[in-house]
């Protein structure tokens, strides 16, 4: 007769002291070692993804809010874009881009203030011109423009160069 699990066989009698052997703990705490060595890099990697792909939305949806409000208030909106500390500005709430992205600016040297790059979008549904280049960790990254003439917010994606 086979016996698995808690109980043993000692002489044909049930043995109560049954458990795992000093080998067997330390070839499964082994395999959990090796499980984590792979899983850790790779849980890192998709969490820089995602605030990478959370602040390409963040800028996305600025933008396409100051369009909005253009439109809807009648009044031109400007949208503030600091390279340098990685934020994006809109009326009154701030997007500050993880430190693993990088960010670059186009937009129209007139409406620039000290470093900041300003993107406008008018009332009547254009727009000041000009995008946002954000690029990740590996080199791969996201070209955001706005179009001048009709103010809309594109994104195309570019490999790493």
């Amino acid at each position: 007769m086979w016996v698995t699990g808690s109980a043993a066989m000692a002489g044909g009698r049930r043995c109560e002291t049954a458990g795992f052997s000093l080998l067997e703990l330390m070839a499964a705490l082994a395999i959990a070692g090796l499980v984590m060595a792979l899983a850790v890099p790779s849980t890192l990697r998709m969490y820089e993804n995602i605030r990478y792909r959370q602040a390409v939305r963040d800028v996305v949806t600025l933008f396409a809010s100051a369009r909005y409000e253009a439109l809807h208030s009648g009044r031109a909106q400007a949208v503030e874009v600091d390279p340098r500390e990685r934020s994006v500005r809109f009326a009154d709430t701030v997007k500050v881009l993880p430190a693993s992205v990088a960010m670059t600016v186009h937009s129209a040297s007139e409406l620039n203030r000290g470093g900041v790059g300003v993107i406008r979008f008018y009332a009547e549904g254009g727009a000041s011109g000009g995008g946002v280049d954000i690029t990740s960790a590996n080199g791969a990254g996201v070209s955001i423009t706005v179009d001048w003439l009709l103010g809309s917010v594109t994104q195309e994606t570019y490999a790493a160069r």
